[in-house]
């Protein structure tokens, strides 16, 4: 059974909690990454690495067009040629220009999240280019035609049987659960791929304004071949990834990687200054660099600037009892997890099912102790859920149930006699159940599907009392 992302937010919640290896996958995924964070944040000082890491972020975006625009100066420098786009459809024409202005006719892309958000694979597609995902697990969610459903593990909703049945069925692939025989296979096609690009794309962990540096970490080498093999390279970067100096990224380097997958230093680092100069072997003849607004700048005029903090680790999905029973798939969304609940409703607003991830949360506060930039996340959720509220977009029956609650609170008489119609009705279903009350008619049915649901007490607490304080008077 697989989550159909295009069906209702409920019906894709039923659709994850029915599929019963969904559970096994997600949970095998997120323990191995909590338990790996714990032990790489605990081998230093954690705490105050977190706390460096939320000052830099907070410094960085106080000041963010400065070093935007310190950025875009030493990136010309270095003969990069920089482009701004306000929106992805602007960022996704961009990229398509450049390919088609090239000759551009197969793509191979490192893993991004960004370029997912704009759904540039599509874009690019369109108008005539191949592209091939050179992520192993982006590679393998791109050939089973699926999305993403984590930041930094795109296929930690596969087990690995299911991984061998899309390679057997998508490849050609002799049965095996062998994991480096899985991997050397994805290998022998993705090194024909590389050779035969044209034009490499990447997002960015982050840009390092002072030298005009442009940073990707990966635990594979395709990040490093999609930036140095095809002739033209093309980095898309939403514009709060910038930092102010190579100090303030190898400080951030430190805390994705520990946060992200337990390594106190991921495989590779690659820093990109510019396209290849004059006597150097190796290297692309162009590079681009697309900085990206695409609603960044709308989240810090509605007063979420915090949620561009992130720094795209996952450590606040893989402790998140909502994720680890539905998975990503089911937020119907590029981010999934509690940043996704945040930022995809103030990203893309204009989608229905944003709306309703702010409730997909339990506000139990593992998500915030988990972040290592500290970013609040129960409270902008909680904020959000405000917003919606102001802006009436919950449904109808639920906006007339909660006024209806607002005035029952504030009338003692309606307080009361609505106790009392609810211990007569609830004791009368009581009596034919012969006992608990076994179904309610909807929508209070949802709780009796699951579980029996007591009756009110016959006396309330109000009744008891007075009835105790009249005979003490009569003493």
């Amino acid at each position: 059974m697989t989550v159909d992302i295009h069906a209702p937010y409920k019906t894709r919640v039923k659709q994850a909690l029915g599929d019963r290896h969904l559970g096994v996958a997600l949970t095998r995924g997120t323990d191995r990454l909590v338990n790996g964070r714990l032990q790489a944040m605990t081998a230093v000082d954690g705490e105050k690495l977190r706390d460096q890491v939320r000052q830099m972020k907070e410094h960085t975006l106080r000041h963010l067009p400065a070093y935007l625009e310190q950025l875009e100066t030493n990136l010309k420098a270095n003969g990069v040629v920089v482009h701004w786009a306000k929106d992805g459809a602007d960022a996704a024409r961009i990229v398509g220009e450049i390919g088609l202005q090239n000759g551009v006719e197969s793509v191979v892309k490192a893993k991004s999240m960004a370029t997912e958000e704009i759904h540039l694979n599509h874009a690019l597609e369109e108008v005539g280019m191949k592209v091939v995902e050179t992520d192993l697990g982006e590679y393998i969610i791109q050939i089973n035609d699926e999305t993403p459903s984590h930041i930094v593990a795109p296929v930690i909703h596969k087990r690995l049987e299911d991984i061998a049945q899309i390679f057997q069925e998508k490849m050609d692939m002799p049965p095996t659960l062998d994991p480096e025989a899985l991997c050397s296979a994805a290998r022998v096609r993705l090194r024909k791929d590389f050779f035969g690009a044209q034009m490499g794309i990447s997002g960015c962990n982050f840009a390092i304004a002072e030298s005009g540096t442009i940073c990707i970490v990966t635990n594979e080498g395709n990040g490093r071949m999609v930036a140095s093999m095809p002739r033209i390279y093309v980095v898309l970067m939403g514009i709060e990834k910038v930092v102010p100096s190579v100090e303030d990224g190898l400080l951030q380097l430190q805390a994705l990687t520990r946060s992200a997958t337990g390594q106190q230093l991921s495989v590779y680092c690659s820093m990109t200054s510019g396209p290849r100069q004059p006597g150097h072997p190796d290297g692309p003849e162009q590079m681009h660099v697309v900085l990206m607004d695409n609603g960044r700048t709308r989240i810090i005029e509605r007063g979420y600037g915090e949620a561009l903090l992130c720094i795209r680790c996952g450590a606040c999905l893989n402790v998140c009892p909502v994720y680890q029973e539905i998975g990503g798939h089911t937020y119907g969304s590029t981010y999934s997890g509690p940043i996704g609940a945040v930022i995809s409703p103030l990203l893309a607003p204009e989608l229905v099912h944003a709306k309703e991830l702010p409730h997909a949360t339990t506000l139990c506060g593992a998500c915030r102790i988990a972040c290592p930039v500290k970013i609040d996340l129960p409270r902008l959720l909680v904020d959000l859920r405000a917003d919606l509220v102001n802006e009436k977009a919950s449904p109808k029956a639920e906006q007339w149930a909660i006024q209806g609650f607002v005035k029952a609170m504030q009338s003692r008489d309606l307080y009361e006699q609505g106790g009392k119609l609810a211990s007569l009705g609830s004791n009368v279903l009581a009596g034919l159940s012969g006992g608990n009350i076994k179904f309610m008619p909807p929508p209070l049915n949802g709780w009796t599907q699951h579980r029996n649901f007591p009756p009110f007490a016959k006396k309330s607490f109000r009744e008891w009392w007075r009835e105790r304080q009249e005979l003490r008077n009569r003493d």
